[in-house]
């Protein structure tokens, strides 16, 4: 049962149902296999593969609840797993904000599988690494990076009658090539559902072009500049801004979107009227999951909309507190995807009279979640704008800013690319600050 049909997998968990007494049941069976390829110094250093599969199941005493996993499948482990889950749900307390589990759902079908990523061997991992050390090794850098792809499946049954059954596939390859002095770093990636469309060696001559120009960095006093953020800089702070989106932190006083004596923002514009940042499982691009919470259905949700707050993410519970139906709210999300335009990076450099270009963030911690503002470091190629053109590379920066401030500061959005499973644009920024100098390559 390694790779379940959906009906074997509805079967399996009707009869894992079948054995709770419990007021309540819910099982989810998951698994699937993963394999990856690691190099680093230009061979490879490590390679891995492995399969999971493992069932769920939690029990329901009125509002006591309990939970209990499992990875084997004989008739006696899954009678003594149910067991185990009804005795842990008596010993437990109360949960006050317990929720009756859902019955029958309709979902949307995201196109998050390809028979191009279950089937890719270790051949083809080999033959995308050799082009990228060979890149490398050929430019007189040092490569190091990692390549991984898995398929999924996941499938939920409940006592109430519903039934969800999906498959994933994802393909990840990330690269930084560094001078043989260790005085420049390049970094590029790439992610797709569907690993025909990945070109490990396309990706290495980016990381490798930023290696090669990052030689002798300069060092220009810390501040307040214009910058260009690539994708993988500005989808990680975006990232962390979506998913401060809950609703119930902000109507206790603790979220940057909590309103000064009481309430949130939602409604308001709080940022530039350009952003809009959405979640949509049936995207091509960034296929989502099919449910979210409990089992209910995953849609398309606007989270911010010509710079307004559109919605705010809810529990079920704080849903039905706030007197509010679970069709109706957020309950989920699933990749962000960010609206952009059509102008490439290139396009987007050439319109800077004076900036700097950010590769990539890291070391990434949150000052204040209120205001969220972050602090972290630039790396892996920074580099001095101006006239339209990248002049010289420049030392890496710690930077203290809020996603917030940032997206009320753009100057220009460019095309998305697919980031770290997000859909995240280009942008100039204005007023980014730089608050030190680093060290770091």
């Amino acid at each position: 049962m390694t790779n379940p049909s959906e009906s074997e997998a509805r079967s399996f968990l009707q009869k894992v149902l079948a054995l709770s007494k419990a007021d309540e049941c819910e099982v989810t069976l998951g698994g699937g296999r993963s394999a990856n390829l690691r190099f680093a110094r230009n061979a490879v250093s490590t390679s891995g593969a492995s399969r999971r599969l493992q069932l769920a199941v939690t029990c329901s005493f009125g509002k006591r609840s309990g939970g209990a996993t499992i990875n084997e499948f004989d008739d006696a482990s899954l009678a003594r797993v149910v067991r185990t889950a009804e005795e842990l749900a008596r010993l437990s307390p109360e949960n006050p904000e317990h929720v009756e589990l859902p019955g029958p759902q309709k979902y949307l079908e995201p196109a998050g599988y390809f028979t191009s990523t279950a089937s890719l061997s270790q051949q083809d991992r080999v033959r995308h690494t050799a082009a990228s050390i060979g890149i490398c090794r050929d430019a007189k850098l040092v490569a190091a990076g990692f390549l991984e792809d898995n398929t999924s499946f996941s499938a939920l049954a409940n006592s109430r009658g519903l039934f969800a059954f999906q498959r994933n596939s994802n393909v990840d390859f990330s690269i930084t090539a560094r001078t043989e002095d260790g005085t420049g770093s390049g970094y590029a990636l790439a992610d797709f559902t569907d690993a025909s469309r990945l070109d490990a060696a396309a990706v290495t001559r980016i990381a490798a072009k930023k290696a090669a120009m990052s030689r002798g960095a300069r060092a220009i006093e810390p501040g307040k500049y214009t910058v260009i953020l690539e994708p993988a800089a500005a989808g990680t702070l975006i990232e962390l801004m979506v998913g401060a989106m809950d609703a119930r932190s902000a109507e206790e006083g603790r979220s940057y979107l909590s309103k000064a004596g009481g309430g949130t923002r939602q409604g308001e514009k709080l940022l530039d009227e350009r952003v809009h940042l959405y979640s949509d499982p049936l995207h091509p691009e960034v296929p989502g999951s099919k449910w979210t919470v409990d089992g209910l259905p995953q849609r398309r949700i606007d989270w911010f909309e010509g710079g307004v707050v559109r919605n705010l993410r809810f529990s079920r519970y704080w849903a039905r507190k706030k007197e509010l139906s679970e069709d109706k709210v957020a309950l989920g999300g699933g990749p962000t995807i960010m609206a952009g335009t059509d102008t490439s990076l290139e396009d987007l450099i050439k319109g800077v009279k004076r900036g700097v270009l950010v590769t990539n963030l890291w070391y990434i911690r949150q000052v204040d979640p209120q205001t969220l503002l972050h602090t972290g470091l630039t790396r892996d190629g920074t580099f001095y704008v101006e006239d339209g053109e990248i002049r010289y590379p420049l030392k890496n920066f710690r930077f203290n800013e809020s996603p917030v401030i940032m997206l009320n500061n753009l100057e220009a959005l460019g095309r998305p690319t697919r980031v770290k499973g997000s859909l995240i644009p280009s942008m100039v920024v204005r007023d980014f600050t730089f608050s030190s100098l680093s060290d770091a390559v």
